[in-house]
């Protein structure tokens, strides 16, 4: 069939691909994001047309009415390239955070890898085990992003298709990345110990996800897998490489990991850990036993279902103030804004309640349909109504987990917050929406836990997991009898707002 060039604007990338190539396949490396998983709803994925064409079908057509864009505008989720095209596509350049967090450690002899295999990103980091010392490090984004930003779009993409690819995409980019590290160093590997969500750690293993996509969401496949490079495909030399255990459902060894990270476990002291990373996980207690739940709160603060919302990427709005002249945005990359991250809506909502221009139930007090940040970036009614979900969400999980022990906010001597979005809010924002209410004091921001956590395993044999997790108890939040009743109390900013 030939191949097609296909050139980038403002990136000054070009391609060659074979002539039909969907541009999914070939954008996705160049931080193109599909949260929808390729049907087209989300509109993430538009690209403009510079030169040449591409002729909609009828649902793209449909799509594209329904996004109301000018006629230079496709989804690339929905596209071909049949011919030569310059496309223009923002220039984004994803902020994955690594770590270099000191702890404690028994010092042995030889290597190890630490991975923080992510929904969005990965992570993976070199520790020479006399010293803990970190060598070398490397960062992706995760390959199936491209099949759904969420765990929800990625599972039905799953069901549908197979889960075969997903898995020996992710076993490929992981071992790409260990290849990078051992680059121009003459070392054999001791082990890899990996972290990540159920759902990733299922995709990876190659296990069964059938069980993870159906009430009651549970799997029997929660154990540590192990594995050899070659049973992977590496070219590497470990004959010891271990995906940590998983607590339940939707609560993985990156929380375990975290769990560890804080040394919440071995505590007297009540303590609190909430990722607020693509699936909200909640771990509430000390060594008497810890609590662990996951929400719904990822999917709004990850960008996925806000209009304009998108990773923490250049370009887009990561903090919000109120100033004598207006509200000031201040955009990543130092560039003009062309959406909003997490961090971002979290301010952007708290400003707007401070000022007046949303009322106690979320509602836009102008009438409008929506209200403008800079530029072209806004919110609309929908987007705050998704920030109450997600804000919901983690308010009645909290609210449930502390109930179970019998604990007030009182009883709470740190609250950690954890994964890389965590680390940009701010916090006395955060505070104001109603989605956490502590004192401020007692707030931690750990960064990568689930990084920090895998590197501490590393010089354990697996006895420390199993400590963990013989205090751990996996909670579904969804089945306690009110939880309906206390999430839906929790949708409102009154008390912000009054």
């Amino acid at each position: 069939m030939g191949k097609v060039r296909i050139r980038l604007d403002p990136l000054g990338k070009e391609i060659a691909a074979e002539r039909g190539t969907s541009l999914m396949d070939v954008l996705h490396e160049y931080g193109v994001e599909f949260p929808c998983g390729g049907r087209g709803t989300c509109g993430k994925c538009k690209v403009k047309i510079i030169q040449g064409e591409i002729t909609p079908d009828s649902l793209h057509f449909k799509r594209l009415e329904e996004h109301a864009w000018s006629p230079e505008w496709r989804l690339a989720c929905m596209s071909r390239a049949d011919s030569d095209l310059v496309l223009e596509v923002g220039q984004f350049e994803v902020l994955i955070q690594a770590d270099e967090t000191t702890f404690d450690f028994k010092a042995s002899d030889g290597y190890g890898v630490a991975v923080d295999l992510g929904t969005t990103s990965l992570v993976a980091q070199l520790v020479e085990l006399s010293s803990a010392r970190v060598l070398a490090v490397e960062t992706a984004l995760n390959p199936q992003r491209r099949y759904g930003s969420d765990l929800i779009s990625r599972l039905e993409h799953a069901l549908i298709h197979g889960s075969e690819y997903l898995t020996s995409m992710i076993r490929k980019e992981l071992g790409s990345m260990i290849s990078k590290l051992l680059s121009n160093r003459d070392i054999s590997l001791d082990r890899v110990v990996m972290v990540g969500n159920t759902v990733m750690q299922h995709l990876f293993a190659g296990l069964d996800i059938r069980p993870l996509s159906f009430y009651p969401f549970e799997s029997p496949d929660l154990g540590t897998r192990k594995f050899t490079a070659a049973e992977l495909g590496w070219d590497i030399d470990c004959e010891r490489i271990e995906f940590y255990p998983s607590i339940g459902s939707f609560v993985g060894s990156d929380i375990l990991a975290g769990i560890h990270a804080t040394g919440m476990w071995h505590r007297q002291e009540y303590s609190v850990l909430v990722d607020l990373g693509t699936n909200g996980e909640i771990v509430v207690g000390n060594r008497e036993g810890l609590w662990c739940a996951s929400t719904a709160a990822g999917p709004a603060f990850e960008g996925a279902r806000i209009s304009m919302g998108m990773l923490a990427t250049t370009g887009a709005i990561s903090s919000v103030e109120q100033g004598a002249e207006g509200i000031t945005c201040s955009v990543i990359g130092n560039v003009p804004a062309s959406g909003i991250c997490g961090s971002g809506l979290i301010d952007a909502v708290s400003v707007l309640l401070e000022t007046g221009q949303l009322g106690g139930f979320g509602e836009i007090l102008s009438g409008q349909p929506k209200l403008s940040l800079t530029g072209e970036v806004v919110l609309t009614q929908k987007d705050i109504q998704e920030f109450q979900l997600a804000k919901a969400a983690i308010a009645a999980g909290l609210f449930i987990l502390l109930r179970k022990l019998g604990l007030g906010k009182e009883d709470i001597a740190d609250v950690y917050i954890a994964g890389a979005f965590g680390n940009y809010i701010n916090l006395e924002k955060m505070l104001y929406t109603g989605m956490m209410d502590f004192p401020l004091d007692r707030f931690h921001k750990l960064g990568n836990s689930a990084l920090i956590g895998a590197k501490m395993f590393l010089f354990s044999e697996g006895e420390k997991a199993d400590e963990i997790l013989a205090h751990c108890h996996h909670m579904n939040l969804e089945s306690e009898k009110d939880f309906q009743d206390i999430f839906v109390d929790r949708l409102s900013f009154t008390q912000a707002s009054s």
